[in-house]
């Protein structure tokens, strides 16, 4: 992980003079500027990421190579470990943080735990420092909890649909009714659940759960 601004003079980074201005803007709201760059395989690169946030003014960088469907992202937890009251996460786009608007909400939450902000440059609606973006997330976390809510009475409705046509719901038998009989008939005669497993393609596991 890079832990300072790049130096000057490399390709493709911004003037260094931009960024100190960016670094003693954020030094005036009390907190550290934190940047997330994250890509999905060790082909890519992170370095334009690194370029966009160092910009800003990001003073430290976490990197991460990994998909972004990983809930076990090291980088991340690290990043949220380490902030505190006043800090600003900066990400240059919102599917570079989360895959999925539940992730997004939560990781989301957990910054503004630990009393920090949240910014994408590429997504300029996605701004907790300012009302306007605090109101769109508060936008969107009612809306997926409303689509949740809604899954949630679909399911409920296919179930009690599913119940009164008589379909039984749950894990299918393995078995047939006929050969559950036969299995627990050659189990009481002294055969092996080896050996009767086997002949159906079942664990032994399942035969010694059968009951009369």
């Amino acid at each position: 992980m890079r832990n300072c601004l790049p130096p000057p003079g490399r390709k493709g980074l911004p003037d260094p003079l931009r960024a100190e201005g960016a670094v003693k803007r954020a030094a005036t709201s009390g907190g550290t500027v934190y940047g997330y760059a994250r890509v999905s395989t060790d082909g890519q690169s992170l370095d334009a990421q690194f370029a966009q946030l160092a910009a800003e003014g990001a003073q430290r960088i976490f990197q991460e190579k990994a998909s972004g469907a990983r809930g076990d992202r090291e980088q991340l937890r690290r990043l949220l470990a380490a902030l505190g009251p006043g800090d600003l996460v900066l990400v240059t786009r919102l599917d570079r943080l989360a895959r999925s608007t539940r992730d997004l909400l939560n990781t989301l939450g957990a910054i503004a735990e630990r009393g920090a902000s949240f910014r994408s440059l590429g997504d300029p609606w996605a701004d907790t420092t300012t009302p306007h973006g605090r109101l769109m997330l508060t936008v969107l976390a009612g809306l997926a909890e409303f689509e949740r809510e809604l899954i949630r009475a679909r399911t409920s409705e296919g179930r009690e649909r599913a119940k009164a046509r008589g379909v039984k719901l749950g894990r299918r038998f393995k078995l047939t009714a006929h050969q559950r009989q036969e299995a627990l008939a050659r189990r009481e005669a002294g055969e092996t659940l080896t050996a009767i497993a086997r002949s159906y393609n079942v664990s032994h596991s399942t035969i010694s759960r059968l009951r009369p």
